[in-house]
């Protein structure tokens, strides 16, 4: 379980690297593999690979003190997909997906419900991405404003442009932070989200037994 929660963290380091420095996307795309290992092998795992994806790639990388601010949110993130999988066992719960694959071979009640439990899936999956996308922009906003009451130098977020149109200059520097985020969280998590569902199923029918 250690060594696929470090895979895990591997993965994540080497999907940012690959969609922000080589596609040039403007995306954090860090969080998916944690979704994935939080699906597959619970909670505690989930957490376990989001911070070593932020405590070792900051650590690269030589960022800063204020990059492992941001631990929190790859921990956060875990827990609320966790907290998602208690609101819908079904759909979330990888357990069940693998029995419902195994009643798909054997039955043909499963089939007559593949599209409905398709669609129910896909909403779960729609629904934790915008939970996702509210809880870290609401995260993220207020470690950079905390950074930057201690470090005023701290670069400020460029989306902040696409958000003084709409607001003008008069919103606190907290709201400011939050809102600029939230347009590049939504396509964001719909990202991280659907790509980690599709790895958790694989590493579930691979035989990754869970263990919480």
């Amino acid at each position: 379980m250690f060594g696929l929660c470090l895979a895990g963290v591997l993965l994540n380091m080497g999907f940012y690297r690959l969609v922000v420095d080589i596609a040039g996307l403007h995306l954090y795309v860090d969080t998916v593999f944690t979704i994935a290992i939080t699906l597959s092998c619970g909670l505690w795992w989930g957490m376990l690979c989001g911070a070593l994806t932020n405590l070792i790639g900051h650590s690269i990388t030589m960022w800063g003190w204020e990059g492992y601010l941001f631990t929190l949110c790859s921990i956060a993130t875990a827990l609320v997909t966790w907290l998602f999988m208690r609101l819908f066992p079904r759909d979330l719960d990888l357990t069940a997906e693998r029995r419902a694959h195994s009643a798909a071979l054997t039955g043909k009640r499963f089939n007559s419900r593949r599209l409905s439990a398709a669609i129910e899936k896909t909403i779960a999956l729609i629904l934790l991405s915008f939970a996702l996308c509210l809880a870290m922009s609401i995260l993220g906003g207020l470690i950079a404003s905390f950074i930057q009451l201690i470090h005023p130098s701290y670069e400020k977020n460029p989306l902040h442009l696409s958000v003084f149109p709409m607001f003008g200059n008069n919103l606190p520097p907290v709201f400011m932070e939050i809102l600029s985020r939230i347009p590049i969280n939504i396509v964001d998590r719909l990202v991280s989200v659907f790509i980690g569902f599709g790895a958790a199923v694989f590493i579930k029918r691979k035989g990754i037994r869970e263990k919480r």
